[in-house]
């Protein structure tokens, strides 16, 4: 027999929702020859238990929802009861009469950092277990006294579900059955050493309740993908020398509804792919998409990793969108945010009352500028929360690459902090070690399952080999956006073009450094908020300059080596700084506005420019590489102009020149490398775009005359403010 003392002692502790084995105590177990079953229902007037084929009433033995009974022999299959609730009566199994279906590799691997479908084991899973329908829920809680699953199908009471503990790996775990995707639940939370009780989001969750509501919802996908082709011919594309041309987007600004509602994920399938598509880019660029409670926040301080933000509709919604994207031949990059998570008390701040996922001393663990906690990198379990959540965004939702957001700020101990703000690792360094072994690994993850799949660091640092392989001593990142070039170029171009001549150097000095990484020349969303000016704002002079400088900086940007990325609505010359809370301005480019012509004509040569990128081998071929760049003349400070050659693979080659004053320059002479006539196939002036029409198109002829180094040359008409794009006949 059990000890009564022993058994009231279990119950007070069921009681009082501190027992941190409910599984020892609920359910059945064997009394001497006979087997008694337990089940701890609070709610309940009366319950039944069905032995044999036949309902058999519990005793009520505590007022507060002890029913017990004794059995002459053990249930041959999982208890099936009979509850009554007020009038309600249902029916239903118990999970304390379900063993657990965590494996020990499971927990070990997880225990080591190397369970990346980690996804798969912990959080709300959908399953059947002997033949049952429900949901196994399981949570990493390692400083919990005891854990429970809340929820809209217990009355959100932490007696009623409390979790199987997995002793030293931390882990918690326990099925329910019957449970559907119309059900929410969190987890509550004892912490063992100071008693405080917790109610947390599920940092595994698929999907989370309307703001403002922080619940999680129980999740499961039935989408059908259509995009085989595509996957198939990614895992074989030389990415390295194909087309690279990424529109950034923020899905909840691109565009609204006449009611200034957010478009859906369906809804942007019918309406955002087709943009992208006729528009020539190549890629997709979305904005965080984790679930996050703050639009402001643009996503990047995200709550549920593995949530996919109801704004716009399901996680199987954003599916048929990229899925759309894909059978468009369109990549989607996900901006992903491993840097950081915001103090929300509900979400994986001191989640077990501990600082669990992130640092104890403020002074690794919070960032200061944006008032969140840093990720403890050295700590197996959180890093391969991390690695999971790649693994998850790329194998579940088909994701092209991860552009990886603020890796500075993960690179060095002493970003952003003052001295004595920051702790120096083991060798006295400001590196995190922690955080360079976590990229590798990341990005030899991504390399070994997902071939195909890009990594893009946004670092804004002279940290060398970002982009190259770990085998290499690099940090193994596909390509790295290119700060640097980006500030010198929106630099020089808000001068006014009388001063330029001082300042040529910010556009030559980047070719210094151009392939010491695979780089990718960002104007993102970070050039357009916070008072920075639109880029057509950034222009200087009227507005007929305004307009063809950024036709200008576009030419210059799209035939400069190097993949591209551009912020929506710097393809149709938005006026005003982006708002994260309304659309675009798409009415500039309405026939009612006056002045619509200027932004036609803006997103036309947008339009041309990208196609032009796709279709050359010259413009996107080597990008990263010496050969496909030459200067032709890159001193012509007193003029400022430039002018240089981009070869490809196949040995083609196109001539740029780039006239950056208001000033026409007729007869203007440049070297190149082979005889012939020339035809001028893009000009930023053209009048279809707004410009003053000057150009050469009737062609070009060499003269026999050795110029800047070339053995011929052209007399050509350079117009004002603009770059011509010159091909051999």
């Amino acid at each position: 027999m059990v000890k009564s003392n022993s058994i009231s002692n279990d119950l007070k502790r069921i009681l009082k929702a501190k027992h941190h084995d409910p599984f020892s105590y609920l359910g059945v177990h064997q009394d001497n020859n006979a087997y008694v079953y337990r089940a701890f229902l609070p709610k309940a007037s009366e319950v039944a238990l069905k032995v044999a084929s036949k309902w058999v009433k519990l005793n009520k033995t505590h007022a507060d929802g002890l029913f017990e009974t004794t059995l002459k022999t053990a249930l041959k299959s999982q208890a099936q009861l009979q509850i009554t609730v007020g009038e309600h009566v249902f029916e239903t199994h118990d999970p304390y009469t379900f063993g657990s279906s965590l494996t020990q590799d499971e927990l070990y691997l997880f225990g080591e950092g190397r369970l990346m479908l980690a996804y798969k084991t912990l959080g709300a899973q959908v399953m059947q277990q002997n033949g049952i329908s429900g949901v196994r829920f399981a949570v990493w809680a390692p400083n919990a006294e005891r854990v429970s699953v809340i929820g809209s199908f217990n009355d959100w009471d932490g007696r009623v579900h409390s979790m199987r503990s997995h002793g030293s790996s931390g882990v918690w775990d326990i099925f329910i059955p019957h449970l559907t995707t119309f059900d929410t639940y969190k987890f509550e939370i004892r912490n063992r050493h100071t008693g405080a009780i917790l109610v947390k989001t599920d940092p595994y969750g698929f999907e989370f309740e309307q703001r403002p509501g922080t619940a999680a919802k129980i999740s499961a996908s039935h989408h059908q993908w259509q995009d085989k082709q595509w996957l198939e011919s990614r895992k074989k594309r030389d990415w390295l020398h194909s087309p690279f041309n990424c529109y950034e987007v923020h899905l909840g600004s691109w565009q609204r509804n006449n009611e200034n509602h957010f478009l859906t994920y369906r809804e942007l399938a019918t309406t955002l792919v087709p943009y992208v598509v006729e528009m020539g880019y190549t890629h997709v660029e979305l904005m965080p998409i984790s679930e996050h409670p703050l639009t402001e926040s643009w996503g990047y301080q995200t709550t549920g990793y593995f949530g996919v933000t109801n704004r716009f509709g399901s996680p199987d919604d954003l599916r048929f969108l990229i899925d759309a994207f894909h059978q468009a031949n369109i990549g989607v990059i996900l901006d992903w945010v491993p840097g950081h998570f915001p103090k929300d008390d509900w979400a994986l701040a001191r989640f077990d009352g501990t600082a669990l996922y992130e640092h104890e001393d403020p002074r690794l663990g919070e960032h200061q500028d944006w008032g969140t906690y840093i990720f403890n990198y050295g700590r197996n379990e959180v890093r391969n929360f991390l690695m999971a959540n790649a693994h998850f965004w790329l194998n579940e939702f088909h994701i092209d690459g991860l552009r990886v957001d603020a890796v500075a700020s993960m690179l060095y101990l002493d970003y952003s902090r003052k001295a004595g703000e920051w702790l120096p690792n083991k060798y006295g360094g400001r590196e995190n070690l922690d955080v360079i072994e976590f990229l590798k690994q990341l990005n030899v993850m991504v390399g070994e399952d997902f071939a195909g799949v890009l990594t893009i660091a946004e670092e804004s640092t002279a940290w060398p080999a970002v982009s190259r392989p770990v085998y290499l001593g690099g940090l193994g990142f596909s390509m790295k956006w290119n700060m640097g070039w980006m500030n010198d170029t929106l630099s020089y171009i808000e001068h006014d073009p009388v001063h330029r001549r001082y300042y040529h150097d910010k556009l030559t000095f980047g070719q210094l450094y151009a392939y010491s990484e695979n780089f990718v020349l960002p104007f993102s969303h970070d050039e357009v908020v916070h008072g920075k000016k639109s880029l057509l704002d950034k222009m200087p002079g009227d507005a007929w300059q305004k307009f063809a400088n950024l036709r200008l900086l576009l030419t210059y940007q799209m035939t400069s080596p190097g993949k591209k990325l551009n912020f929506m609505g710097n393809e149709f010359a938005q006026g005003r700084e982006w708002n994260v809370n309304s659309s675009l301005d798409w009415h500039l480019l309405s026939p009612d506005y006056v002045g619509n012509e200027w932004h036609q004509g803006l997103k036309l040569a947008t339009k041309d420019l990208n196609h032009l990128y796709q279709s050359l081998n010259a413009l996107h071929t080597l990008d990263f590489e010496v050969q496909g760049f030459g200067w032709i003349d890159c001193h012509d400070s007193d003029q400022s102009i430039i002018s240089y050659i981009r070869r490809g693979l196949d040995n083609s080659f196109v001539i740029i020149v780039l006239n950056f004053t208001p000033v026409l320059r007729n007869a203007y002479r440049i070297g190149v490398p082979v005889a012939g006539q020339y035809h001028e196939i893009f000009n930023s002036d053209a009048a279809c775009y707004g410009g003053s029409n000057q150009g050469n198109g009737s062609g070009l002829t060499t003269e026999n005359i050795a110029w800047m180094h070339q053995s011929q040359s052209l007399e050509i008409t350079l117009p004002p403010l603009a770059g011509i794009v010159l091909q051999l006949k």
